[in-house]
């Protein structure tokens, strides 16, 4: 993909609260390393340091950001997974890092996930496995802090849009991680993501400008061709993607989701995710309606 102009948005240490549990977090985020080359924006909004790093497996992608807004809470929580056309060495958490805190300012708590990809274990079942990991940390992270567990958002953007709607589903022994019951959460938002991996797999990876599916799904038949996230509603905010096809819609709807699509034509792959972009700004309000679940 043609990479916007980038901004190496360095997380800093994670801090650690007293009043959590110490086997919820680690000290020092590690990062992913090769992944220097990110995917950035231009936000306005420099990355607030996280107040805790959870980890959820032990390879050095295997970790979470939390950042807590303040106040008491309890808060809703967004629960975000960053892009990258699946391939290692294009993205990781933190070019996400300035959303979580224009979400966090908002009075949303946020936890951005990493996450192997094709070239670092990840792909099929590598990254599914993280996903499914990953979504522990939602119950750890509610037993801990002042998050209200009835209001948790799975986001996605890019190619995070695949486990912001897979992890909502129930999966049969056919999956990549075998069988599951669906993430407990109240919404799903797709941020310039597929709905659909398997109707869109030609508008994904024209927008990767490489093959990207394929070599991520490893030649496996089994995809998640019919999306059935069970959550009350999904919201798409589309700019360089067109909006899922209709039939891509009515599966989301079979499951009893409210779908709702936002097209911004014309605009680009980032400006929708990057806090003070004119773009964003136009979308701010229906995407924190969606997160605060009121």
């Amino acid at each position: 993909m043609r990479i916007a102009a980038c901004i190496l948005a360095l997380v800093a240490l994670a801090g650690c609260r007293n009043d959590a549990p110490e086997e919820t977090m680690i000290e020092t985020p590690e990062q992913s390393g090769a992944n220097g080359a990110m995917w950035g924006t231009d936000a306005n909004v420099a990355p607030s340091k996280p107040d805790a790093v959870l980890r959820y497996a032990d390879h050095p992608r295997g970790f979470a950001e939390l950042r807590l807004p303040a106040g008491d809470g309890p808060f809703p929580l967004a629960v975000l997974f960053h892009g990258g056309c699946f391939k290692y060495g294009i993205a990781d958490q933190a070019y996400m890092s300035p959303l979580a805190t224009q979400w966090q300012k908002a009075g949303i708590a946020t936890l951005n996930v990493d996450y192997r990809e094709v070239g670092d274990g990840g792909g099929w079942p590598g990254s599914f496995a993280d996903w499914a990991a990953a979504a522990a940390l939602i119950d750890r992270a509610a037993e801990a802090y002042p998050i209200d567990r009835s209001r948790v958002t799975l986001v996605g953007h890019s190619a995070g849009a695949l486990p912001a709607l897979w992890l909502a589903e129930d999966q049969d022994a056919r999956g990549p991680v075998g069988a599951r019951s669906a993430t407990s959460a109240r919404a799903a938002i797709v941020l310039d993501g597929p709905g659909d991996l398997g109707r869109e797999a030609g508008a994904f990876d024209a927008l990767c400008e490489f093959s990207s599916i394929a070599p991520f799904m490893g030649g496996n038949p089994f995809a998640p061709i019919a999306p059935r996230p069970r959550v009350s509603e999904v919201l798409f905010v589309q700019a360089k993607l067109p909006a899922p096809p209709p039939s891509s819609l009515a599966e989301v709807r079979s499951a009893g989701a409210a779908a709702t699509v936002r097209e911004n034509a014309g605009a680009s792959h980032f400006s929708i995710i990057t806090p003070g972009d004119p773009v964003y700004l136009a979308n701010e309000p229906a995407i924190l309606k969606v997160l605060r679940g009121r």
